[in-house]
Order: C-alpha cells, then sequence, then structure tokens
C-alpha cells in the first residue's frame, strides 16, 4: 500500500461545486467509515451540495454513476466500495469491470469520476485503508474537489 498520498493543496473556492457520491452496502461498516470520512472532508471544504445515493454492491457503482450524470449533472461523481478477497478470484473481476466502467463514463460525460473502491486481499487490509488512521475517503474528497475545479477553469477558457 503506497503511504505517500498526493500533497493536499487549498482547494480554493468550493461552495458552487456540485457533488455525487455513489456508495455499496455491501462490506458496509468499512464503506459507511470511508463515506464519512469522504462527506466530512467535502464539508470541512466548504461543499455544501453533496448528494449520496446507496447501492447494493461495488458492481452496481458504475450504473448508478451513469444514471446520476445523467439526471443531476453534478460537477464530479464519487463512486465508494470495498471489495475484499475470498475464496475465488471474483474480486478481480469486480475490480477490473468497474475500474473501466468508472473511467469510461467519466470520459463519456466529461465528468470526473474518482474510483473510490478499495479492493484488498484480506479484511485486515480494509480496515487499514477505511480505518481512522489511514482513511482514503479524505483522498478520494481532495481529488474530487481538485478535478472538479479543474473542469470548472477549463470550461470556463473554452468561452
Amino acid at each position: 500500500m503506497s503511504m505517500d498520498p498526493p500533497k493536499e493543496r487549498d482547494l480554493g473556492q468550493t461552495n458552487r461545486l456540485s457533488v455525487v457520491i455513489v456508495a455499496a452496502r455491501y462490506n458496509s461498516e468499512l464503506v459507511d467509515s470511508l463515506l464519512e470520512h469522504t462527506v466530512d472532508t467535502l464539508k470541512e471544504a466548504g461543499l455544501s451540495e453533496i448528494k449520496v445515493e446507496r447501492v447494493p454492491g461495488s458492481a452496481e457503482l458504475p450504473y448508478a454513476a451513469q444514471l446520476l450524470a445523467k439526471a443531476l449533472a453534478p460537477d464530479v461523481i464519487i463512486a465508494l466500495g470495498v471489495v475484499i478477497a475470498g475464496e475465488t478470484e471474483h474480486h478481480h473481476v469486480i475490480a477490473n469491470t468497474t475500474a473501466h466502467s468508472l473511467n469510461h463514463l467519466s470520459a463519456d460525460k466529461a465528468i470526473p469520476i474518482i474510483n473510490g473502491i478499495i479492493v484488498t486481499n484480506s479484511i485486515e487490509e480494509a480496515q487499514h485503508r477505511c480505518g481512522s488512521k489511514i482513511n482514503r475517503g479524505k483522498e478520494f474528497a481532495h481529488a474530487a474537489v481538485e478535478m472538479a475545479q479543474l473542469k470548472h477553469l477549463w470550461n470556463q477558457k473554452k468561452k
């Protein structure tokens, strides 16, 4: 696991940004922790327009993101989930297909989508990434704000 996240930068004005978070209910205790840290960080950054939708599992995140991108046209979408390896290789299928789908959707809809799906080999690894010491939710929130600002900056330059 990388312990060298991007350096945080001043996020400046964020109060006009709209954020949609789609979060899986599978592995709910871990995802709830990610969601809590993500929302708290967004609020600390000054965002007030935050919409949260829950779906059954991580495999459903791309469809929900597509639906909400079309319905709400937010500035950025964050997809949150936790996929833990089991006795089969199914976690690789979920990890690869959701990553590919979210990237394709982001490019297709011209909306930044932050892939906040944690994929681990064990429950211990997942707990480590979703706990209070290291919680990737904060990093996903910062990435979302930065990408939404980048989108606004370059959309204004086109005018």
